[in-house]
């Protein structure tokens, strides 16, 4: 996926979105910015499908050599496809973040949350800021 056409969550989450069987559901993963600070990854967690997300809450967790972190949910939600290769392929989230590095599919239910997610541009400006 090409990183302009996604939006972005203050916690360096990723949202491809795209309109599907009459709803939307966005593709969903961790941002090469977040990648690089974590480190070498040992573990990630995927949610389980039929869950439900909240926009800005934990779905999942992903463990580097360097500390845990929770993954959190661009938007709100039912988790209908998890990358399930995945967590046994941790190296395609550092090789391809954006494609092979997706973490799950999610059926939007609330699109008020997408007002929230930032375009390529904004979330590069808040890199810079967190150095």
């Amino acid at each position: 996926m090409d990183p302009s056409q996604l939006l972005y969550a203050k916690t360096h989450e990723w949202a491809f979105v795209e309109d599907q069987d009459g709803g939307k559901v966005a593709t969903v993963g961790i941002s090469a910015f977040a990648i690089e600070a974590l480190t070498d990854l040992v573990y990630l967690e995927l949610p389980k499908v039929g869950a439900q997300t909240t926009a800005g809450q934990p779905f999942g967790e992903i463990e580097s050599v360097k500390a845990v972190s929770d993954v959190y949910a661009p938007v709100t939600g039912e988790v209908i496809a998890v990358n399930e290769e995945l967590p046994n392929k941790l190296e395609s989230l550092n090789d391809d973040p954006y494609t092979g590095g997706w973490i799950a599919k999610i059926k939007i239910t609330d699109e008020s949350g997408l007002a929230n997610l930032l375009d390529q541009s904004a979330y590069e400006k808040q890199c810079q800021e967190e150095g």
